[in-house]
């Protein structure tokens, strides 16, 4: 049933349009930043959010809301000792943590199916008063110290503390169940204010397009909301006390002036926690809420239901347990089929988690950058002295996106996009490879050819993986339904055409096939900002981003091909991008007068180099993931895909002929294997070797837990780079980072980082599919075992998933061992999926909730061979 509906439902139509598209973070966001100096983290934060009605978008706790956000469904929740409602999760922002932004909030994207026909969502909520003041004291702490976690406080001690478990059922497409079970998990009797929200995203305020719609009362049960813009919905309830007010900015608390109505954003809070009369007594406006209580008895729970429907109905109750029921069997039976049958139990349940979080961290994105930077239709002007994204006027972003954390990255960011998608891709094709345009349309993407990085700066430069998203996503596809989807491929091709010129004239100042880049999203990874060199250096070249750029080059020479079987006329894009492939290879090995070449031939290694004012060049001789990504850039090639290519097969010869130190620089590309297929790659022969050899060494990048992103070298020893009088030094940082280079948020000195471990599990698969099993290595290095390069594919699986094993308390390895409460009978159970891993231990570090990129975890699992 669930493969039915998702059949059914194309561009968020359908079953698919509603879902769990609430950000978790709207507040601190630049979308909602209309400060004078573009101080975006104080402008509106958490404090005042409650009081705030937002532009472009709004938030919740496990909250549901169509595919335009009209209207917005979610609970809050109150303890009856806190001093605000619990409405939306609390966490630092980025001046106050010690590493960063960060969410102090326990809360789990328990199951979701792909057309968000079931979902469930659990929130742990203190009995106590919620220990806002602790967690603030947390910027005290210097970054050396670990974060301080809301399991660090005594707010879940002995158990007292609600599970709220959140779960959403269709019985049809805009016939929304919400079903609320409240746990109480300690040892007396407590009472939980359980309070259902219904509001109206302020849309009218701002297009005098849409008049203001409305919510009123129907009957003691039912509250019925009107719009022009989806017409009449009925929100059905059992008891409780219907609370009403407008989703208007208390412009007298925030902005110390007179207030249009009395009945602000603030005052369903205001009402319950405070006892004042800022609820609308005639009980109609544009936000409303049912104020629900029960006291529960000690390891009792209470079920509180709640219908959202477009048509009145006279029997809502009649039909909702088997309707929930009946949705939560589908999704069973979805994900039973989904998993392969050699995945144990504990492995099922894993593919399940990351999959319902990764759809769970699907937003409603709309960001207007002309009318953010000049204001309304018959507004003025915003008073911006800092006007962040200038040159993205043409921007205008409204649709449902995947984000990489919706609390801690509740924006997209272009590079995470495409994991994501190779994600989706097995769960919802079609969306996959609608996530994978959208970034490329003429509203996103620059007129120049570049594509948006994130809304803190659409100008970064993020690793140019979108090919290879696009690629993946493809096959992935073909495989899936046994149908090749011609019309997505060329699409995304004209594009990414785009974007590659947009590289090339940009990121290779001296046309040398050389690349810069910047911090390619790899944030620390350098002895100083990469995107800002220190005085005296002229320009960075970079081994990653000229890396990327080879990978890109196969990619878009792999695509060029597929798509030449159908329209000859792409085997000219073939032999354009064959030709850039040889010359990025060949530059990374040459030495000229001034540049230097990346390959350290002694060290066996690539580096980045820099180039001095007076001309002369130095590598920077850190081994870093920058070193290992020349490895990713690497395709096989079948035979038969030549055959119909005349005068692709023409250019190719005469390259031979004329240059044939190119072809040897990159593999020999007159070389078939047993199965009449060719080797595309950088990293070849000798190189190749080389490069495993520190790969797959255990004091190097080899951990437990996958492949660290710094050399372990550098732990005892520290690179240390001196010039004109400053000293910049870089150390292998397994945890958190040290550093506030990018915010200090993101640590690329150490940990594990799931998307680079994907793509070199991927790459040392696909020069297995070429060699086959003669070609065999160390692993680990220097330990006389050896194996093919499939079976290491197979073993940095393994290594990767004991990140996600229990430890000897029965917690899982990625939790704090200091945090005793994950190894309880009722928090054991529930995944995180954390942005990066430590690079010794495993503990899961940064964002908690980046299932984004997170749920590569997930394509292991599927593509898992023994």
């Amino acid at each position: 049933m669930e493969n039915i509906r998702l059949s059914e439902s194309h561009n968020d139509k359908n079953w698919k349009q509603w879902g769990p598209y609430l950000a978790e973070r709207q507040w601190g966001t630049v979308r909602e930043d209309y400060s004078q100096n573009g101080n975006t983290w104080d402008y509106i934060n958490h404090d005042l959010a409650r009081s705030y009605a937002y532009r472009w978008g709004e938030e919740g706790i496990g909250g549901f809301c169509d595919s335009e956000q009209v209207l917005c469904l979610a609970p809050a929740f109150w303890n009856g000792n806190d001093t605000i409602l619990k409405e939306r999760l609390f966490g630092l922002t980025n001046n106050e943590g010690n590493h960063g932004e960060d969410v102090k909030e326990l809360y789990f994207h328990l199951d979701s199916s792909p057309t968000h026909s079931y979902c469930k969502f659990l929130y742990k909520y203190p009995q106590k008063a919620y220990p806002y003041m602790p967690l603030l004291e947390n910027n005290r702490r210097d970054r050396l110290s670990p974060e301080f976690e809301i399991l660090d406080t005594d707010a879940f001690k002995d158990g007292r503390y609600f599970d709220c478990y959140i779960e959403y059922a269709k019985a049809g497409v805009k016939d929304i169940l919400m079903k609320i079970t409240v746990h109480n998990r300690a040892a007396e009797a407590a009472t939980i204010h359980v309070l259902p929200h219904l509001w109206f995203r302020n849309f009218w305020r701002h297009n005098p397009r849409f008049s203001k719609p409305g919510m009123a009362v129907v009957s003691e049960g039912c509250i019925q909301t009107t719009s022009t813009r989806n017409g009449a919905y009925y929100f059905y309830h059992q008891g409780g006390e219907q609370l009403f007010c407008e989703n208007e900015t208390n412009s007298q608390r925030i902005f110390h002036k007179e207030n249009d109505t009395p009945f602000v954003k603030d005052g369903i809070n205001n009402y319950v926690v405070n006892g004042e009369p800022t609820v609308n007594p005639e009980k109609k406006g544009t936000k409303a809420a049912v104020w629900l209580k029960a006291e529960i008895e000690a390891g009792g729970s209470k079920t509180f239901k709640i219908r959202l429907s477009r048509g009145k109905t006279e029997l809502p109750w009649e039909d909702f347990d088997e309707v929930l029921e009946s949705r939560l069997t589908e999704t069973d039976e979805y994900y039973k089929n989904l998993a392969p049958k050699k995945l144990q139990p504990n492995q099922q349940q894993l593919l399940r988690s990351a999959v319902g979080g990764l759809l769970w961290t699907k937003q409603f994105y709309y960001f207007d950058i002309f009318k953010w930077l000049f204001g309304e239709p018959n507004d003025p002007t915003p008073p911006r002295n800092f006007k962040r994204n200038y040159d993205w006027q043409h921007l205008t972003c409204r649709n449902i996106i995947s984000m990489p954390d919706k609390w801690e990255y509740p924006w997209f960011a272009a590079w995470d996009l495409a994991f994501h998608a190779a994600s989706f891709v097995h769960v919802d094709p079609v969306f996959a490879k609608q996530q994978l345009l959208v970034v490329l349309r003429e509203y996103y993407m620059h007129p120049n050819g570049q594509i948006p990085a994130y809304e803190w700066n659409f100008s970064d430069v993020n690793p140019p993986v979108h090919a290879w998203g696009v690629w993946y996503c493809f096959e992935a596809d073909r495989k899936k339904t046994g149908k090749a989807d011609w019309d997505f491929l060329e699409r995304a091709f004209q594009k990414l055409l785009m974007n590659f010129t947009w590289w090339v004239n940009q990121k290779d100042a001296n046309g040398t096939d050389i690349f810069e880049g910047g911090f390619l999203g790899l944030d620390n990874i350098g002895v100083f900002d990469r995107n800002h060199m220190p005085p005296g250096i002229k320009k960075l070249q970079q081994a990653d981003a000229t890396s990327w750029m080879a990978m890109y080059a196969i990619n878009m020479l792999r695509i060029s091909l597929e798509l030449a079987q159908h329209n000859i006329a792409y085997e000219e894009s073939a032999a354009k991008f064959f030709r850039h492939f040889l010359n990025i290879g060949w530059a990374m090995q040459r030495m000229g007068k001034t540049d230097i070449s990346l390959w350290d031939e002694e060290d066996g290694f690539y580096y980045d180099a820099i180039q001095f004012e007076n001309g002369a060049s130095q590598r920077l001789k850190i081994r870093s993931l920058v070193g290992i990504i020349p490895l990713l850039a690497v395709e096989i090639m079948p035979a038969d895909i030549f055959s119909k290519l005349r005068e692709f097969n023409n250019r190719l010869s005469s390259i031979k002929l004329t240059r044939p130190d190119l072809t040897k620089v990159i593999s020999d590309i007159d070389k078939k294997n047993a199965d009449g297929n060719y080797l595309f790659a950088l990293m070849i022969g000798d190189r190749l070797e080389q490069l495993l050899k520190r790969l797959l060494d255990e004091d190097e990048f080899l951990s437990d837990y996958g492949i660290r992103s710094l050399s372990k070298y550098y732990q005892d020893k520290p690179f240390v780079f001196g010039y004109q009088g400053a000293e910049f030094r870089i150390q292998y940082e397994p945890g958190e980072s040290s550093s506030a280079m990018f915010g200090g948020n993101s640590n690329w000195r150490g940990p594990i980082w799931m998307p680079i471990n994907y793509l070199i599990i991927n790459a040392l698969r696909k020069y297995h599919e070429y060699y086959g099993d003669s070609y065999t290595y160390e692993f680990p290095a220097r330990s006389g075992n050896k194996l093919t390069l499939k079976q290491i594919a197979n073993e940095l699986t393994k290594r990767l998933l004991k990140i996600f094993e229990r430890d000897a308390d029965g917690a899982y390895q990625y939790h704090s061992s200091t945090q005793k409460e994950w190894s309880g009978e009722h928090f054991k159970d529930h995944h995180l999926f954390y942005e990066f891993f430590h690079g010794d231990n495993g503990q899961g570090l940064g964002a908690s909730h980046q299932t984004g990129w997170t749920a590569l975890f997930a394509n292991l699992l599927l593509e898992m061979d023994e």
